[in-house]
């Protein structure tokens, strides 16, 4: 019988070792594997390459693994924002690396790698200093850089439910990168808000297949956090 639950979620990590490559889940602060970030902190392994969207928000997920000073290179496409301190700080400092990725080519790049495509053309980046060093060429009339896959040694991905299979379903904005990067770890570990019995998902309506993950784990109740709250004054009179 296929059963992909892992009994705790130290066992989910116990083998991410230092210099591992790790996609994590989310866009801002939806559909972020938290339970598993804040693990992995705790298991330990160092100088790792993180991938993500952003390079974190406020004290939570990535920006935590920043803060305790785990990791060595951030691969993503929006790093700076009003609260990614953190990253800012040690950017500045000269101890973390940043591969700045356009966010289309940062999703088209994992897609490759779950497809197994060796490479691709994309007109995003031609004629900046992003495509310094990579090989372009002009394909009717139109500049394109070369861009290649990114595989990873671990996916970190968040749903809303998932079954002992590894089926998964995402909640409204939290698919964003998610079912991406399901595709390009060569291990995938799945954070749920629900585990069901095989059969209970609609295969219809399942986002992530089975084949592509690993290990899955139910995580605790979720608080659904604001990203950013503006306000303004109250209207007098």
């Amino acid at each position: 019988m296929i059963d992909k639950i892992v009994p705790s979620i130290e066992a989910a990590l116990a083998d991410v070792r230092d210099g591992s490559i790790v996609l994590v889940g989310g866009f801002g602060g939806a559909g972020v594997p938290e339970e598993l970030i804040d693990a992995l902190i705790a298991q330990g392994a160092r100088n790792l390459t993180i991938v993500n969207n952003n390079a974190g928000n406020g004290e939570l997920g990535i920006a935590a693994l920043l803060k305790a000073g785990r990791v060595r290179k951030i691969v993503c496409s929006y790093p700076r924002q009003a609260d990614s301190h953190h990253f800012q700080s040690l950017y500045h400092a000269g101890k973390v690396e940043l591969e700045l990725v356009p966010q289309g080519t940062l999703s088209e790049r994992m897609r490759a790698a779950g497809a197994g495509i060796g490479a691709f053309y994309t007109p995003t980046g031609y004629g900046t200093d992003l495509a310094k060093g990579k090989e372009t060429r002009v394909i009717d009339g139109r500049g394109y850089v070369l861009e290649r896959p990114l595989h990873a040694d671990f996916a970190f991905v968040k749903a809303h439910r998932g079954d002992r299979l590894g089926n998964l379903v995402y909640r409204r904005t939290t698919r964003n990168f998610n079912p991406v990067m399901a595709t390009a770890g060569r291990v995938t570990i799945a954070e749920v808000e629900e585990l069901v019995e095989p059969g209970e998902i609609d295969p219809d309506v399942v986002h992530t297949p089975g084949i592509f993950v690993q290990r899955i784990l139910r995580g605790a109740a979720y608080e659904k956090r604001i990203e950013q709250r503006t306000t303004r004054p109250a209207r007098r009179g």
